[in-house]
């Protein structure tokens, strides 16, 4: 998996998901991300599953806050 195949939307929820983290010492929740990309919450949670399918994200299900990106640094895309 790299970032060239990601969407552009897509990879702007994985950057968003690896800054927030390394800035708030804590993943973002997904009204968060929602809020970021300008979608509704059920459009965020469709996409993070799609991205955790495809072994870009990793959460735990049913637990808050636990969504990483699994893209090594270098693959992921700045965040805009």
């Amino acid at each position: 998996m790299t970032a060239g195949r990601l969407t552009r939307k897509q990879g702007q929820l994985v950057a968003y998901v690896y800054y927030y983290s390394k800035v708030h010492r804590i993943p973002p929740s997904e009204n968060e991300i929602a809020a970021f990309l300008g979608v509704y919450g059920p459009s965020a949670h469709q996409m993070i599953l799609r991205l955790e399918a495809r072994g870009v994200l990793a959460r735990i299900p049913g637990q808050p806050r636990t969504i990483r990106a699994l893209l090594p640094r270098q693959e992921i895309p700045d965040l805009e």
